[in-house]
């Protein structure tokens, strides 16, 4: 969070993406706690789980490998591997990173054939040095890793005589022979968008679009939950307030919305040290918002090229700090020339958006907003007209609190995004289900001796089930929850800092597609120290 008294400090502030290995087993936890911040600790780690790996013959590619100084990306090309067939079981990204000095966060992203595979930021590093490694699964991919192609990686820096940190990273793709345990999950075609345009095959019977929508860059849109109105006295304003939505639309028809995951990276709320040790939910594992776009296929099957933007509600005219890159997915009817169809229902509510200011001691910003889209449509395909209907809503509550001169600024903030995709042919109905909740709730304050205290707490929260003709045929049920309490002495120099912060994560996973059914892992720490890594499944 921004107090104006800080904000210079958080100017290079960015972001990350994948799932992070490397947790200390409970065995080699320290027993001897330090009672400040040293000039090192406990290398990044979450509690999420690490990417499970068959047991069938593995191949292995070395996609990047470079040390980025600056905004110069690195360029390679990509050659598939020559053992291992062109079908996959899975396919593991993994990235190795290393980082000393003084560095802030830095956003991250890596392309393969022009699709975005991999988004990312960095945690920020320790005068003696930490090391980080992060895994994804992107077998989803795998249309686009049979060809060879090009490969852009950048993780945007400085290094100057302050700012020393290096970013040492290398990445590569593992590749497990045989079929995916959930084929039809693989999308035959993935298309990256070209000057905003797509262009389908004709025979595309199931289209997704995913579109990778951070707010980052170090201005107000990194922090675009805490912006007020323009009649509010505070550094971060936009006419319409803090409600930001993620809005696809198809040749200029809205078809799709969403809630962007407030994401809050490793230099986040005035405080680093909130998360040298445990990132917040996602900081780590940038993931793309999906879209299912299949009502509109058949009116992207046509052969010609259509216009997919996406757009921010809610951003100021003008202002910069959104990148939206998007990948559409396709599935194609192997036994059609050509899927035809006709979008049958197209119900927009329209955006419900209030955000009041109320002055006073504290100045008071309530804001609450909802949206509701329905879209319908059927196709002809080779095994009868399927309809697909999909309908979602979001709503957003927030209510955000702080003192003249931002010296306290206080955000207790909640966003539900609920989604239903139908799908109706001659065979069962089909229907996927998905309630996703993130919530914030924190407080900064800057005391008179210059000492700040952050106390948050941030939730990533999400249920899914698929039914066939009303019955669960699978679920799922994920709770990630990060709490955090550091302080620190603002405006002197590191080593008089005299840091101390708490964190901890839990992460608990039920459903019928994880190992055992259940995963709930607990990470604590202190000043550093990894204090508890505890396994409940």
């Amino acid at each position: 969070m921004k107090s104006r008294i800080v904000m210079s400090m958080l100017a290079g502030a960015t972001l990350l993406a994948s799932t992070l290995l490397g947790a200390t087993p409970a065995s080699a936890q320290q027993a001897d706690t330090p009672t400040e911040f040293g000039s090192d600790w406990h290398d990044p780690v979450t509690a999420a789980p690490p990417v499970t790996a068959p047991s069938t013959k593995a191949c292995r590619v070395t996609l990047a490998e470079a040390q980025f100084r600056d905004f110069t990306p690195y360029r390679g090309t990509y050659t598939p591997p020559g053992t291992c067939g062109d079908r996959w079981s899975k396919v593991v990204l993994r990235l190795d990173g290393k980082v000393k000095g003084r560095q802030y966060d830095r956003l991250g992203h890596l392309s393969v054939g022009g699709v975005e595979i991999f988004r990312t930021s960095t945690p920020q590093p320790s005068p003696d040095g930490i090391e980080w490694s992060v895994e994804k699964d992107v077998t989803r991919y795998t249309d686009t890793l049979r060809r060879p192609g090009d490969v852009e990686m950048l993780i945007g820096n400085v290094v100057d005589e302050t700012y020393t940190g290096i970013i040492d990273v290398k990445v590569t793709l593992t590749f497990y022979a045989g079929r995916p345990a959930h084929a039809a999950d693989t999308p035959d075609r993935i298309l990256p968008l070209a000057n905003g345009t797509i262009t389908t095959p004709r025979n595309s019977e199931r289209i997704v679009a995913e579109v990778y929508a951070t707010g980052s860059g170090g201005g107000c849109e990194e922090y675009w939950y805490l912006t007020v109105p323009e009649s509010a006295p505070y550094s971060c304003q936009a006419a319409d307030g803090p409600n930001r939505e993620v809005q696809i639309r198809v040749d200029g028809q809205l078809a799709g919305i969403a809630a962007p995951f407030p994401h809050v990276w490793t230099g986040g709320w005035s405080n680093p040290f909130l998360w040298y040790v445990i990132p917040g939910p996602r900081a780590f594992d940038v993931r793309p918002i999906e879209y299912d776009l299949t009502p509109f296929a058949g009116i992207l099957n046509d052969g010609r090229p259509h216009d997919i933007q996406v757009s921010v509600a809610g951003l100021p005219e003008g202002r910069p700090g959104w990148s939206a890159p998007v990948n559409v997915l396709v599935w194609q009817d192997e036994n059609s020339a050509r899927v035809t169809g006709a979008l049958t229902a197209h119900r927009d509510r329209g955006l419900d958006n209030s955000s009041t200011y109320t002055p006073g001691s504290r100045h008071r910003v309530d804001t609450g907003s909802a949206h509701r889209l329905t879209v319908a449509r059927y196709v002809d395909t080779s095994h009868g007209r399927v309809t697909t209907t999909v309908r979602r809503s979001l709503a957003h509550t927030s209510v955000h609190q702080w003192t003249d001169g931002e010296t306290t600024d206080a955000l207790d903030a909640t966003w539900r995004d609920t989604e239903s995709v139908t799908a109706d042919g001659r065979g069962p109905a089909r229907t996927t289900h998905t309630h996703r909740t993130y919530t914030m709730d924190g407080t900064t304050t800057l005391g008179a001796d210059d000492r700040l205290r952050t106390v948050l707490t941030l939730g990533d929260q999400a249920t899914s089930e698929n039914t066939r003709d009303g019955r669960r045929s699978a679920w799922s049920r994920l709770d990630d929850t990060y709490r955090g309490d550091a302080t620190w002495t603002v405006n002197v120099p590191r080593d008089q800092r005299h840091a101390v912060g708490t964190s901890t994560e839990r992460y608990r996973l039920h459903g019928s597609h994880v190992p055992g059914g259940c995963y709930d892992r607990s990470l604590a720490t202190a000043q550093g120290t990894l204090t508890e890594d505890r396994r409940r499944c």
